[in-house]
């Protein structure tokens, strides 16, 4: 049968892929046919997960938006399987129908294939984390969290911070610093939003919370100035801080050893996995030695330019910020529009610096707001704390859901605007 349109396949359906589906419907209309895949029906609204617990809410019921009829607003058919294999010569990913136990698997082809999988979170690479660690990076693991504060937490020393991020370097820009954490905003929300809960729980404050990072500054990528303003608020409030400790050796009942030789004594150690590509894209020439997706900074591979990727599976997405997966989709969407003969091409390339943008939660109805392009060469490094973030990070989340993941384009300019205009 005779394809009248070409197909674009997008793998992920979370803020980059469902990101990318909606913008290439924008700029390309009819012209394309588009399919999405991803393991579950649903897309998870990560960075509100700590603030939803801490809150007395279960992120399993407020943080899952779903995605059958989100995408089908957009004429964009959804599929859900396990992604296998990709076949780049043939233009065919393998997938697995996951809905019940038992299927066979299928070939699905492409004329475009946009890779927006995210990444798996090595959990199970630190020792000792089953038994002894917790983490927010899911519902699952935040309500285990918020459980043990609840019942079984006596008041002990905390330890937050992350294992280091193993990046690959084939393909890498040489503007892009080796990051030595995938994405530390989260250690830091999670230390200040908990200090907080302890606080109104009666059970502690900062000075049980001991903040820790494989690097030379925690939150590096938010630049040299504004990690020294967010240290010295912290210090004032008596968290305890360690950096360079290379990553997370082991977690024991006895607390925490770090690969350079540092031990902790702790009662509860939260803790943020290395962020490893999908098994399926290891090995594959479209990926660097790690497995993230190369691309130029248009998304698309040099090698296999039918091929894009954009959120965390781009090798160019460092730090894993939901902010440039955003940016990068947009980007996507611009360059498929362009292939089509819907946008032209002075606009499809227009040149792009990633920015980091992060709203963060503090606790008591306050976050911290960071907006920095250092990281990437340029001179921005702004950070606000105090109650109009808190609003903003909620209003983020509300006009998202009711709008079905979609952000107004003047969305973003307004929030960064009024937190760095107006004080509250």
């Amino acid at each position: 049968m005779t394809k009248s349109k070409p197909s674009v396949l997008i793998l992920g359906g979370n803020f980059a892929g469902l990101g990318a589906a909606q913008k290439i419907r924008d700029y390309v209309k009819d012209k394309v046919d588009i399919t999405v895949v991803d393991r579950k029906a649903y897309l998870d609204y990560i960075p509100n997960i700590p603030l939803e617990i801490f809150e007395g809410r279960d992120p399993a019921v407020t943080m899952h938006m779903e995605l059958v009829s989100t995408l089908a607003r957009d004429y964009v058919t959804f599929r859900q399987a396990e992604i296998m294999s990709i076949d780049l010569e043939n233009r065919t990913v393998e997938v697995q129908p996951n809905e019940r136990a038992g299927s066979p698997s299928y070939k699905i082809s492409y004329d475009y294939l946009v890779v927006a999988v995210g990444a798996e979170l090595a959990l199970r690479d630190i020792e000792g984390f089953a038994e002894h660690g917790h983490t927010v990076t899911d519902a699952f693991h935040a309500n285990k969290l918020i459980d043990y504060l609840n019942n079984d937490y006596k008041g002990g020393p905390i330890a937050v911070g992350s294992a280091r991020f193993k990046q690959g370097t084939r393909g890498r820009p040489d503007w892009l610093p080796t990051a030595a954490a995938a994405c530390e905003g989260p250690p830091v929300e999670v230390s200040l939003a908990l200090a907080h809960w302890l606080q109104e729980n009666n059970k502690g404050g900062p000075e049980n919370i001991t903040m820790f990072t494989p690097g030379k500054l925690i939150a590096e990528d938010a630049g040299e100035k504004v990690v020294g303003q967010l240290l010295e608020a912290a210090s004032s409030m008596g968290f305890k801080y360690i950096n360079q400790v290379e990553d997370i050796q082991r977690l024991t009942a006895e607390g925490i050893e770090f690969a350079n030789g540092q031990k902790l004594e702790t009662e509860l150690n939260i803790v943020f996995p290395n962020w490893k590509p999908h098994a399926f894209l290891q090995g594959l020439p479209i990926s660097d030695e790690v497995g993230f997706v190369v691309t130029d900074m248009r998304m698309r591979n040099p090698d296999y330019p039918e091929v894009f990727a954009c959120g965390d599976a781009a090798a160019l997405t460092v730090p894993k910020l939901g902010a440039i997966g955003h940016q990068e989709a947009e980007i996507v969407a611009r360059q498929i529009a362009k292939e089509v003969g819907m946008m032209e091409a002075e606009k499809a390339d227009a040149p792009w610096m990633p920015e980091v943008v992060c709203i963060g939660d503090m606790g008591g109805g306050k976050a911290f707001y960071i907006h920095a392009t250092s990281w990437f060469g340029g001179d921005i490094q702004e950070l606000r704390m105090g109650h109009l973030p808190y609003a903003q990070k909620l209003a983020y989340k509300e006009m998202f859901f009711r709008n079905h993941g979609r952000v107004p384009n003047w969305g973003l300019p307004l929030a960064k605007w009024s937190a760095e205009n107006i004080k509250v």
